[in-house]
């Protein structure tokens, strides 16, 4: 099975239920798809399918055959922009038209109703002048839902369409009824033409409003330059277009600028701005041999750099596409509002049916019973409840993104949301995961200046993270580190050299011998810490102990304190000795340490944690901790550049910043909120006003009159507002500040 996945603009969507009919079409009509995921505002759907049983090209003729135009990519982004902008034209002249005819209509009728036109009210060429108005209207303005209704109700279902054209039509009808016939009642034109007119222009202000949503994308594709400055090999430079870097290309950055590819810095020193990546607004020192990134701006000097990645492998268009994956997924909550979009506008028809037949028995009138009838159609959209999910999902997505949190799919953002315990590795994540010398002792009078260069001098040649460390830490006083004339390493214990023509040891303090007196205690002290220890001797006399430990992250206390303040349990995992996990653990303020776990343990560990009933995150490095971050009900990848998308984690920290966990909380808490707001305004909206429509507040004395009469081109007002309140709240997300 070639089991291929893609997301794709779908263009002609209206509601809640044409997502779910191209779902359908796709999922359960096409051979060969796993499956098919829309998502309204993003207008795109992501579908999975055997490439070896369905291509691109019947994906797009199913889609078509259900009234909606799939954008493959053999048409390129220009065929999806023209399809857009095609169908935005006409929606604007369906809106002007409408608007054109329907002002004056109001108008007329209006004053009309009031008694304003005097003996003109009773002409009998004014109702048809209200026909010559509201026909436009009804069969140009509204023409788009006709066809949509005729499309869903051959699909086996039925969207918002339908309950317009069924609204509008049954007003329209009505009344043309009594202008033929000469029946001499009022005529509801004005109704049919207001209510067309109101949808067109609240859907106009959603899609307005919906377009924003996007807007993270859209920065974070602005954010790379359009140009690169390419050095040819004579060294003269020329300006040319991003998209004809090479791999192995030399460009110049200058001050200022944005690099457009990722690279590795070749000549220069310079500070980068890592913002746009990580969320950090801390400049970066970048020098020969470090990693640059594509989208991220260069501060102060110019540098030189090699092309290391280009076009779609660059770290920001992997950010781009996990966004653009992520913000098309569904959360498990979105899984209610879609089941209820199956069956609401048939329940609808019925309660407007039932409306209908109840106050025509009551009141023996048969148009007070079309009005009400007319106002349940129309008040009753399910975009709300379509749009809930989606809108909170990709604004939230886009400002995790330009904080450095990226979520994998919108279910990963409901289980954060829930976090009782982060467990958190120690090495490289609560620390810098590079040892680094801490203390330097002398003893028999010798210099602390002359200890460190002797060792590092023993130690120069030697791979060894603690050897490093010290060879780092000479170099940095800006000492004489010389090779020695004579290495050898022991394995397990240490290093032997001849340095300055003496013999020198350096190793485990328990390599050469007990250790007595001033050193023991010195020694003992140091591992209370947490410290590892490096016993020197020259010529078979101790001469010091030098201690190294893993550097604290300067911001882990601060974060272990935000954690906490959130309301999660911040936990220590560690493979290593209890001591030094206890020593880190009371620096940065966490209480509960689970020392001496080696990388498979760790997954015993989150599942003993799970079964005492808790939500649990693994944070790790995404390689040797993969087990337990898979285990895990939220697995939290400290990445790097290079790391953004490791495949067993949940969510990606951009750049590795510890700053970043507590960002995924509160990001995934926001957003659910967001929702939750949605999808109780979406269905409270329907459960109170649909009644309200159906005139069950007719007898209510203490009620409004607009309320207990609720007119139909209210009704219209009232649900395109409620598909626009739903999206601005959701881009309220947007001014969050992680």
């Amino acid at each position: 099975m070639a089991q291929k996945e893609i997301s794709l603009p779908v263009v002609g969507m209206t509601c809640a239920n044409c997502a779910l009919a191209i779902e359908r079409v796709l999922a359960k009509k096409t051979e060969g798809v796993v499956s098919a995921s829309v998502n309204l505002a993003a207008e795109n759907v992501h579908v999975v399918f055997d490439a070896d049983v369905v291509n691109l090209e019947k994906l797009a003729h199913n889609v078509e055959s259900a009234g909606y135009h799939l954008v493959l990519p053999s048409e390129g982004e220009d065929a999806e922009t023209a399809a857009r902008k095609a169908e935005e034209r006409a929606q604007q002249r369906a809106l002007w038209v409408g608007i054109s005819f329907t002002v004056p209509l109001f108008i007329l009728s209006a004053g009309r109703s009031a008694g304003l036109l005097g003996a003109w009210s009773q002409t009998p060429w004014m109702n048809l002048l209200f026909l010559l108005l509201a026909t436009p209207v009804q069969f140009y303005t509204g023409w788009g839902y006709y066809v949509g209704a005729f499309k869903s109700l051959r699909n086996g279902s039925a969207n918002m369409d339908v309950l317009v054209a069924l609204g509008s039509t049954t007003a329209y009808v009505y009344s043309l009824y009594v202008l033929l016939a000469g029946a001499g009642g009022h005529v509801y034109f004005e109704t049919s033409a207001l209510i067309l007119t109101l949808i067109k222009v609240g859907k106009w202000l959603e899609a307005r409003a919906k377009g924003k949503t996007s807007g993270a994308i859209r920065a974070l594709l602005d954010l790379a330059p359009k140009v690169a400055t390419r050095i040819r090999e004579e060294g003269t430079t020329e300006t040319i277009p991003v998209g004809m870097v090479l791999e192995g290309d030399r460009l110049l950055v200058g001050p200022g600028e944005a690099f457009p590819v990722d690279g590795e810095v070749l000549e220069g020193q310079s500070a980068v701005d890592e913002s746009a990546l990580t969320g950090e607004s801390v400049p970066v020192d970048k020098g020969p041999g470090e990693k640059v990134y594509g989208a991220t701006v260069n501060q102060h000097g110019a540098l030189t750099i090699t092309a290391t990645e280009v076009g779609v492998d660059t770290v920001m268009a992997r950010i781009v596409d996990l966004v653009r994956r992520a913000q098309g997924t569904k959360a498990p909550v979105q899984r209610v509002a879609d089941r209820v979009a199956a069956v609401f506008v048939p329940t609808i028809v019925a309660i407007a049916l039932v409306t209908f037949g109840i106050w025509y028995w009551i009141g023996g009138a048969f148009e007070p019973a079309l009005i009400r009838l007319v106002a349940v159609l129309v008040i009753a959209c399910p975009c709300a409840l379509g749009l809930a999910t989606p809108t909170a999902v990709m604004v939230g997505m886009g400002l995790g993104a330009r904080n450095g949190v990226l979520f994998r799919d919108a279910e990963a953002v409901e289980i954060a949301s829930g976090l009782k315990t982060m467990l958190l590795d120690k090495t490289g994540t609560l620390t810098y995961g590079r040892p680094e010398v801490t203390d330097v002792f002398p003893l028999n009078g010798v210099g602390e200046t002359e200890l460190l260069r002797i060792t590092a001098c023993a130690q120069e040649p030697s791979g060894h993270p603690l050897a490093k460390a010290v060879v780092r830490a000479a170099q940095e006083r800006g000492l004489d580190v010389k090779t020695p004339a004579r290495h050898t390493a022991k394995s397990g214990v240490g290093v032997e050299a001849e340095v300055d023509g003496s013999d020198i040891d350096v190793g485990r303090p328990d390599a050469f011998g007990e250790m007595h007196g001033e050193m023991a205690e010195l020694a003992e002290r140091l591992r209370a810490q947490g410290k590892s220890l490096m016993r020197v001797c020259r010529d078979g006399t101790d001469i010091g102990l030098i201690a190294t430990a893993d550097e604290v992250r300067g911001d882990a206390p601060a974060v272990v304190n935000r954690l906490k303040a959130l309301g999660v349990e911040p936990v220590m995992v560690t493979g290593d000795h209890e001591a030094a996990a206890e020593a880190v653990a009371g620096r940065v303020g966490i209480e509960r340490v689970i020392a001496g776990v080696l990388p498979e343990g760790k997954e015993s560990v989150v599942r003993e944690e799970q079964e005492g009933g808790r939500r649990v995150a693994m944070v790790g490095d995404g390689i040797n901790d993969a087990p337990a971050l898979a285990r895990a009900d939220i697995g939290i990848a400290m990445g790097g550049g290079t790391d953004v998308a490791v495949e067993t984690s949940d969510v990606t920290l951009v750049g590795g910043e510890l700053h970043g966990l507590p960002r995924v909380v509160v990001l995934s808490r926001r957003m659910m909120r967001g929702i939750h707001e949605n999808l109780f305004w979406a269905f409270f909206y329907n459960v109170a006003l649909i009644p309200v429509a159906a005139g069950v507040l007719a007898s209510a004395a203490w009620a409004p009159q607009i309320l207990r009469h609720l007119h139909p081109a209210l009704a219209a007002g009232a649900m395109a507002f409620s598909s626009i309140s739903v999206v601005l709240n959701s881009l309220r997300l947007g001014r969050v500040k992680l």
